[in-house]
């Protein structure tokens, strides 16, 4: 296996209490970070130069709920983009922090910024991201591929049972979609239907001839963990044939390093510029009381990781907590 060797020191966890991470380099030299805050009540940005730089750095308030209306509860899982000279940030929000035969009512919403920081300037509301059904739609990424650009974000069918599959489609700017939605995955194998049947959390990371999509799957306690797929880049992505799934779990909870329920990760480069982190939120404990959804021990983390001998990422196990690396 070709691991890359790490470059910094990284202490885990880099930001406590802070679910759902997203880490992005951009061309001016700085890591963007932004994620899930325990109240579930605003979305926050921060900036450093440095990947361990980002726990010290200061948070800014970029968006608050409203009070009432489609977008006044448990806002998720934010991601921060820049397309085309502009920051775009997508995030879930909900009426209300009730379910319904189960079900939480969130949909996808786009936030978007001309400045050059995106911790200045105005994050205009550019509404909700119109998906092919009016059900629970949550944790969207997007990327670009040979000209298209891509959503993909977990959703609810109604049709079917269980929580939510991945699906794909183009995009005709960074808050509409063009034409019709794919669905790639659906949980089917043990592992991602523990408590809930969850394919969410998708990322995207393009290497080796091939276009990854990694997920998290299952409840979001100790059993929470990440899954995989992988498309050949010459094929059809809009294709559901064109998608391969990973029969097992490819990150999961460790005893031996004393972290539980790792997942709902990014990618990101470490400061080399060569170096592939996996950024992802885990906690220090297996056993909850109540929620594990309203439990806020789960912490931002990030380690190096390679590549094995078919060209497949090889993330091995969650960082134990307080190690420094290397």
């Amino acid at each position: 296996m070709d691991l890359q060797p790490y470059t910094q020191k990284y202490i885990n966890p880099i930001i406590p209490q802070r679910a759902d991470p997203w880490i992005y380099r951009h061309v001016d030299g700085y890591y963007y970070f932004t994620a899930s805050v325990p109240e579930y009540d605003r979305i926050e940005l921060r900036r450093s130069l440095t990947i361990q730089g980002l726990a010290e750095a200061e948070p800014v308030v970029c968006w608050r709920k409203y009070d009432q209306g489609p977008m006044s509860a448990n806002i998720w899982a934010p991601e921060i983009h820049f397309i085309d000279g502009k920051w775009y940030i997508y995030f879930a929000a909900a009426r209300t922090a009730e379910t319904n035969d189960g079900m939480f009512d969130h949909r996808i919403f786009v936030l978007e910024n001309d400045s050059a920081n995106p911790l200045e300037g105005t994050w205009v509301e550019k509404g909700q991201i119109q998906t092919d059904w009016e059900s629970f739609s949550l944790d969207a990424t997007t990327f670009e591929h040979r000209g298209t650009r891509y959503l993909v974000w977990a959703q609810k069918d109604p049709a079917i049972a269980g929580n939510s599959n991945l699906y794909i489609a183009p995009m005709h700017n960074p808050w509409t979609l063009r034409g019709p939605q794919s669905r790639i995955a659906v949980p089917e194998y043990e592992w991602e239907k523990i408590g809930f049947l969850v394919n969410e959390g998708p990322a995207v990371l393009k290497r080796n001839g091939r276009v990854f999509i990694s997920y998290s799957a299952s409840a979001t306690d100790h059993h929470y963990c990440m899954g995989l797929l992988w498309a050949d880049e010459n094929s059809d992505l809009m294709s559901p044939a064109a998608w391969n799934k990973l029969p097992v779990p490819v990150f999961q909870s460790d005893e031996t390093v004393g972290q539980y329920g790792p997942g709902h990760n990014s990618f990101t480069v470490a400061e080399d510029g060569q170096t592939d982190i996996l950024v992802y939120h885990a906690r220090s404990y297996k056993i909850i009381e109540g929620n594990p959804l309203y439990d806020p021990n789960r912490h931002t983390c990030v380690k190096a990781f390679g590549w094995d001998d078919q060209g497949m990422p090889a993330f091995g196990k969650p960082a134990p907590a307080s190690a420094t690396y290397p």
